[in-house]
C-alpha cells in the first residue's frame, strides 16, 4: 500500500469508526518519538549506521557539502569549514526567521538559499536525492541533541498559524491532526499504531517509500489521505506547521536518519 493510499484508509477509519475523545496536548513527561512505536527489526535498522539506509544519503551530502559548485566555485566546506563542528545543533533549531527575507525558513529552504547567494548555482528541486542528501547530513550532525526551535516575537506568529493548522479540522473526512496525534495517539487503525507525529528524525527512511523522504513529504501524504488541500512544497503553511510540530516536539533528541516502517 502507498503512503498516500495508506493515509486514506488510516484517514476514512477514523472518520467512520473511532469515536474521537478531546484530550489536551500531550505532556513533555508522555511524548514518545516513533521509534517507540516500531518493531525490534526496525528499531535495529535505525541504531545501526552499517544498516540504516538513510546513511546512503549521508553519505551523498557529505560529498556535496565539500564538492565546489556554481559561478562561485564555492562548497559548503569553504564557507562552513566541517560540518560535525560547525553544524552541530542547527537542525534543532528550524525552521527559523530569516531577516532577509522576512520569512519563515526550514532547513531545505536554508540550503537552497546558501546555493543560489553564495554559490550562485541553481537551487536544488524539493524531494531531490541532492536536496535530501545535504539535509539529512546537516541533520546528521545534531542526533542526539534537543529539538529547540527560537520561539520569540518574530516566530510566534508563525508558531501560532502552526497551531491553528494543526488544530483545524479540514477536507472532506473533516478532521484535524490533533484529532489522530494528540487525541488518539497509541490507539490502532485499520491494525497501525498512530504515532504522536513528532518529526524527531527527518529527512529520514521509510521502508514503504524505499527512500528517504522530508518532513512535507509526509505532511503532504497525510493532507491528500484526508482528502484535503495538499500545498506544494515549500508553502509556508507547510513550514509553519513544521515549525509547530518542532516546538511541540521541543526537548525530545533528533534521530536523523531515523528509519521508519
Amino acid at each position: 500500500m502507498s503512503a498516500r493510499s495508506g493515509c486514506l484508509v488510516l484517514a476514512a477509519a477514523a472518520g467512520a469508526v473511532l469515536q474521537f475523545t478531546h484530550a489536551a496536548e500531550i505532556a513533555p513527561a508522555e511524548r514518545r518519538s516513533g521509534y517507540e512505536y516500531m518493531g525490534r527489526d526496525t528499531r535495529l535498522m535505525q541504531d545501526d549506521d552499517a544498516t540504516n539506509p538513510g546513511m546512503l544519503w549521508v553519505l551523498d551530502g557529505e560529498t556535496l557539502w565539500k564538492r565546489k559548485a556554481g559561478a562561485a566555485e564555492r562548497s559548503c566546506q569553504d564557507c562552513h569549514g566541517e560540518a560535525p563542528a560547525s553544524m552541530r545543533g542547527v537542525a534543532a533549531r528550524y525552521p527559523a526567521f530569516d531577516a532577509a527575507r522576512g520569512a519563515l525558513v526550514n532547513l531545505e529552504q536554508r540550503i537552497n538559499a546558501c546555493r543560489s547567494e553564495r554559490q550562485k548555482a541553481e537551487p536544488f528541486k524539493y524531494e531531490s536525492r541532492e536536496l535530501l542528501a545535504l539535509t539529512v547530513y546537516v541533520g546528521l550532525q545534531s542526533r542526539g541533541l534537543p529539538i529547540a526551535p527560537t520561539i520569540d516575537e518574530k516566530t510566534r506568529p508563525f508558531l501560532d498559524a502552526g497551531d491553528k493548522f494543526f488544530h483545524l479540522r479540514q477536507g472532506q473526512i473533516n478532521l484535524s491532526c490533533a484529532q489522530c496525534h494528540d487525541d488518539n495517539a497509541g490507539h490502532r487503525l485499520a491494525g497501525t499504531p498512530i504515532p504522536q507525529g513528532h518529526p524527531t528524525g527527518y529527512p529520514l527512511y521509510r521502508l514503504e517509500w524505499q527512500s528517504v523522504g522530508s518532513l512535507q513529504r509526509r505532511l503532504r501524504n497525510c493532507l491528500f489521505g484526508m482528502r484535503a488541500q495538499s500545498y506544494e512544497f515549500g508553502a509556508p503553511q507547510l513550514v509553519e506547521l513544521e515549525l509547530y510540530l518542532m516546538w511541540r516536539a521541543r526537548d525530545m533528541k533528533i534521530e536523523t536518519p531515523a528509519v521508519r516502517p
